[in-house]
């Protein structure tokens, strides 16, 4: 299923078992990245990963200080002759553009980029820019997407000056909370909007050197990957392999929890441009703004962040992704699955040993980079095909269910006999979900009919395209009658006349309210055509 353990240049693979992808020669070799960048210009000047390999740049104004000065670095003659061709440490020479990027990554593994920042460029920023979503909340800044859209030629020009001459400074994001499924509040840190376009064009960049890194059982906020995906492979996995037992696995508070030292660690595996990682470090320490008082942060990465979601899946890479593919191959006895979708994930086994030993060390994998299992939410359960006839056997009730990215996975049996896992919207997302939209009624009780029929159909219409799966059109159907039952409640309450019965009612519910159907098909036909000439587990 996909490659085995990266290694180090220089590092034996026979030297590397307990932590392979960050063995202590790496550490030291790339460890001076590790510390928070100094604004001496000396101190970086030893830092040859930026000065082998310089950008071209026209001859500074006169008045204005230097550039290679400004960003740390030593301020070499022959800069304008030096070439931006060679983005790697080996020297070899790669087409420009970030394909060229994606294929040097893909034909040298080992090797570590030490020249990226130049791939920022401004179309690569105004690309980010409109990749914004425009209508999202502003950062501490207060800057709005429309408002900087005035003069954005200008703007962008100048944001891609100060990147590349390391003057620009990231801002503490805006810390707001979102309520949960269970009732807890979920942290989430809004970005400036001069952040977010950098972090973009940043993720644009690094995307083309892990996407090919990537085991293939990860999933999460990935380009041309999505949650079905995650699911028809885990559907699948279950089906086709035997698998007997479940571990439902959840990191506790992991964006709350990642340290910043092995995050610079894990990075610096692939990208050598100093400026880069120079970069990550000022989100990472740009700290938070919560009721207009600042605070510092010393581990974690916010939610909500753009470059977020790509740190994350490069810290759990090494972290877990890369330790899970050398355990399935070296220690697992019997058939083993993985299914990893930001810190969610869901592994099957042949083998009770095996689940409850992989379950054992995983535990012991997470604490040398300080993290846990949430209690609550790690389960090993007895799931499978013969899971139902062994508990049966044994006089003990029906299989245990588990919940995966919004859907509650239990045995069953298809109208031929065969073996199925059937899916079924999650009870606490679908609460929480009718309780926001009653109370959402409730405001618009006075609003046209029209009005709110108009928005309850696009809730409705986008709730069916992610939970009409096949076996679930029931819980859909409950689903659009609840609605019904809020929506006659809240328009039986609008004044004192004669209240409208359910007759009256059916025609404006039809009219607005789509009825439910299967809209995904079944999770082996489209595993099969997406894996087709490919392996299965890759």
């Amino acid at each position: 299923m996909g490659r085995g353990v990266v290694e180090d240049p220089g590092t034996s693979r026979n030297n590397m078992h307990e932590n392979r992808e960050t063995s202590k020669a790496s550490i030291e070799t790339v460890d001076r990245s590790a510390k928070a960048p100094s604004r001496n210009a000396d101190v970086h000047a030893m830092e040859e990963s930026d000065c082998r390999v310089v950008l071209v740049k026209q001859p500074n104004k006169e008045g204005t200080p230097s550039a290679e000065v400004v960003e740390g670095r030593r301020q070499l003659k022959e800069n304008d002759a030096q070439s931006n061709t060679p983005p790697t440490q080996g020297g070899v020479g790669v087409s420009q553009g970030l394909g060229g990027v994606r294929r040097a990554a893909r034909e040298r593994k080992q090797e570590r980029f030490t020249a990226l920042l130049h791939h920022v460029t401004i179309n690569l920023l105004r690309e980010s820019f409109d990749a914004l979503k425009k209508n999202a909340a502003p950062g501490v800044d207060g800057v709005t997407w429309r408002e900087y859209e005035t003069g954005l030629g200008g703007r962008l020009a100048d944001l891609h000056d100060r990147v590349h001459r390391g003057t620009y400074r990231a801002q503490p994001s805006r810390r707001v909370y979102i309520p949960k499924a269970d009732g807890r509040q979920r942290p989430l840190g809004i970005a400036a909007l001069e952040d977010k376009i950098v972090q973009h064009a940043v993720v644009t960049v690094l995307n083309e050197i892990y996407e090919v890194d990537f085991q293939g059982f990860s999933y999460g906020f990935r380009p041309g990957r999505d949650p079905h995906q995650a699911l028809d492979a885990l559907n699948a996995g279950l089906q086709k392999k035997r698998v007997n037992w479940v571990l439902d696995a959840d990191i506790k508070g992991f964006f709350d929890h990642v340290r910043h030292e092995w995050m610079l660690k894990f990075l610096e595996h692939r990208v050598a441009d100093n400026r880069m990682l120079r970069l990550v470090q000022k989100w990472l320490k740009a700290g938070v703004s919560e009721e207009g008082e600042w605070s510092e942060t010393t581990v974690g990465t916010p939610q909500g962040a753009v470059v977020s979601p790509l740190l994350a899946n490069v810290y759990l890479h090494y972290v877990f992704d890369l330790w899970a593919e050398a355990w399935r191959k070296k220690i697992a006895c019997g058939d083993v699955i993985i299914v990893r979708y930001a810190d969610d994930l869901v592994a099957g086994f042949q083998h009770r040993a095996d689940a409850e030993r992989f379950l054992r060390d995983f535990q012991e994998r997470l604490a040398k980079f300080g993290l846990e299992l949430h209690p609550e939410k790690t389960r090993l359960i007895e799931f499978g095909r013969f899971a139902a006839s062994d508990r049966r056997k044994r006089g003990e009730g029906k299989p245990e269910t588990f919940t995966f990215l919004g859907f509650t996975h239990y045995c069953g049996r298809n109208s031929k006999g065969y073996f199925v896992v059937w899916r079924r919207t999650a009870a606490k997302r679908l609460r929480a979900r009718l309780l926001a939209i009653k109370q959402e009624l409730r405001r618009r009780m006075h609003e046209p009919i029209v009005l709110v029929g108009a928005w309850l159909k696009r809730v409705v219409e986008g709730y069916y395209r992610y939970h009409a799966v096949p076996g679930n059109l029931a819980v859909l159907g409950r689903f659009r009658e609840r609605i019904c039952r809020c929506w006659r409640r809240v328009l039986r309450r609008r004044s004192q006349r004669k209240k409208p019965n359910w007759e009256q009612l059916r025609p404006i519910f039809d009219r607005w309210l789509p009825r439910p159907r299967t809209l995904h098909p079944y999770p082996d036909v489209r595993f099969d055509a997406r894996i087709r000439e490919r392996s299965r587990m890759r």
